[in-house]
C-alpha cells in the first residue's frame, strides 16, 4: 500500500532517531567505529514489528557465521584483501543458502572493521558485537509503536463488501433483462483491487502484533477471495442467458435479498434455509419444451447451486469465526 506524506514524515524522523540513538549509544560505551551502530539500526527497521524481529534474528545467525568464518580466513590467510574476499566468497554461500541475503551486506560492514585494525582478538570482537546489538536494539525499539490498524482495515473490508453487494444486484438486474451489453465484468477488476489493498493491510496488521495473534482479518479476507471466485462463476451464467425463464424472477429476488442482507455479521443461516426453499420449488417447475429455454434453465441451475456455495463459504466462516463457542459444540 502506498504511504501518505505523513506516514513518509514520521517514518523518516523515526529511522534518523533510531539510528543517531545507536550512534549516541555506541559512543557513550566508547565503542570503535560508533558509527556502525547507526547503520546497523537503520538496516534493521522493516515494515512491521514481526519482520523487524526476524530479520534480526537472521541476522545475528549470520554475523555469528560470519565470526567464524573471517576468523579461519585470517588465520591462515592474514588481515589481507584476499583474505576479505575469500570470506565473502563463503560468507554469502551460507547466507545464500539459508535465505540470510539482507545479512550479507550489513554484517560484512561489521567484519571489514578486523580488517581495518589489522586483527581480530576479544576486544574487537566484542566491540562488534555491542555495535551490532545496538543497533539492532535500536530498530526494534523504534517499531514498538506500531499496532493493528483498525481504522484502515474496516475501511477495506466495508469497500470489499459493498462492491460485492453491488455485483449481486447486478446480477440479479442481468437475469431478467435480456440486452445488457454493459454487462462486462468490470465490477470484478475493482473487487479484486478492494481484496488486495485490504490482503495487504491485513497481513500488514498481523505481522505489527507479537503473541496471540489475531487472524480474523486474513481468514476473512480469505473467505470473501473464496466468493469472488464463486461470484465470477455465476457472472458468467448470467452473461450467457439469452431469453429471461418463468424462474428467473424468483431468483433474481433472491438474488436481491441476498445482496441486501450482505454484511460481515450475516451468518448466512436463514439465507440457506430460504435458498433451499427455492431450490425445492424450481425442481417442482414444469421441464422446458424449446432448446432455448432448456440451455438457459441449465444456466440457472448451474447459477444456483454456485450461489449455495457462495452462502456455505460464508456460514462455514461464521461457525469458525462469529458464533460463540457454545454454538459451534
Amino acid at each position: 500500500m502506498k504511504q501518505n506524506y505523513k506516514d513518509i514524515f514520521w517514518n523518516t524522523i523515526k529511522i534518523t532517531a533510531a539510528g543517531m540513538i545507536a550512534i549516541l549509544a555506541a559512543f557513550s560505551l566508547h565503542l570503535e567505529f560508533a558509527v556502525s551502530a547507526g547503520i546497523v539500526a537503520i538496516l534493521s527497521i522493516q515494515p512491521t514489528k514481526k519482520e523487524t524481529l526476524q530479520t534480526a534474528v537472521g541476522r545475528f545467525l549470520a554475523f555469528l557465521c560470519a565470526l567464524v568464518i573471517a576468523y579461519v580466513c585470517f588465520l591462515f590467510m592474514g588481515f589481507s584483501v584476499a583474505a576479505y574476499g575469500v570470506y565473502l566468497f563463503f560468507f554469502i554461500m551460507v547466507c545464500l543458502r539459508f535465505g540470510w541475503n539482507s545479512a550479507m551486506a550489513m554484517d560484512s560492514v561489521l567484519i571489514s572493521h578486523f580488517l581495518s585494525k589489522g586483527n581480530m582478538e576479544m576486544g574487537m570482537i566484542i566491540n562488534e558485537l555491542l555495535i551490532f546489538l545496538l543497533g539492532v536494539s535500536a530498530g526494534i525499539v523504534a517499531n514498538m509503536h506500531l499496532k493493528k490498524d483498525v481504522v484502515t482495515i474496516e475501511e477495506l473490508k466495508e469497500q470489499a463488501d459493498n462492491q460485492i453487494k453491488k455485483i449481486l444486484a447486478r446480477m440479479a438486474e442481468r437475469i431478467m433483462t435480456k440486452d445488457m451489453s454493459d454487462y462486462n465484468g468490470e465490477c470484478f477488476q475493482v473487487l479484486s483491487q478492494y481484496l488486495r489493498k485490504a490482503k495487504n493491510q491485513a497481513e500488514v496488521n498481523y505481522k505489527n502484533q507479537f503473541g496471540k495473534s489475531d487472524v480474523f482479518d486474513l481468514e476473512y479476507i480469505r473467505m470473501r477471495e473464496q466468493q469472488y471466485q464463486v461470484l465470477y462463476e455465476m457472472y458468467k451464467n448470467a452473461r450467457t442467458l439469452r431469453t429471461t425463464p418463468v424462474q428467473a424472477e424468483n431468483i433474481s429476488e433472491f438474488l436481491l435479498l441476498v445482496s441486501s442482507e450482505y454484511h460481515k455479521e450475516n451468518t448466512a443461516d436463514e439465507l440457506l434455509i430460504r435458498f433451499h426453499e427455492l431450490d425445492e420449488g424450481m425442481k417442482k417447475e414444469p421441464l422446458p419444451v424449446r432448446r432455448s429455454e432448456f440451455e438457459d434453465r441449465a444456466q440457472l441451475y448451474s447459477l444456483l447451486r454456485r450461489l449455495e456455495e457462495f452462502l456455505e463459504i460464508k456460514k462455514n466462516f461464521a461457525g469458525e469465526f462469529l458464533r460463540e463457542p457454545q454454538e459451534r459444540r
